[in-house]
């Protein structure tokens, strides 16, 4: 049973940075194997794509955030993480990862991002 558990949110103040994790567990050696990406879903509004990284190790970042977070992951851990820096108050939402596997996309329930003003 493939397991995926978001950490790292909290509430910050606008310029700060976070770094988010999101580890894997349950299922030997698939994380490597597997693209992953992270999503945010602000309240009211739709999960919408922040960014993901390919096994290649190719990166894609929506507009909002290009310049200030970073992907990356550490297969040896089972982990990815999102490092945001220059937070603002629309990047205020819930933090999710996931993790495609087979075909099989896997989810996590998220992390809770609030950035104040």
């Amino acid at each position: 049973q493939v397991q995926v558990m978001e950490s790292g949110g909290g509430l910050v103040h606008a310029g700060d940075s976070l770094k988010l994790m999101c580890k894997v567990s349950g299922s030997s050696g698939i994380f490597s194997l597997s693209p992953v990406a992270w999503y945010r879903q602000a309240p009211g509004g739709e999960r919408n794509l922040v960014a993901r990284m390919q096994l290649d190790g190719t990166t894609d970042y929506d507009n909002s955030v290009r310049g200030r977070f970073a992907i990356s992951r550490e297969n040896a851990a089972n982990t990815v993480y999102l490092h945001m820096n220059n937070l603002k108050p629309e990047d205020t939402a819930v933090y999710l990862c996931k993790i495609i596997y087979a075909r099989v996309e896997y989810w996590g329930q998220g992390t809770r991002v609030t950035v104040s003003s």
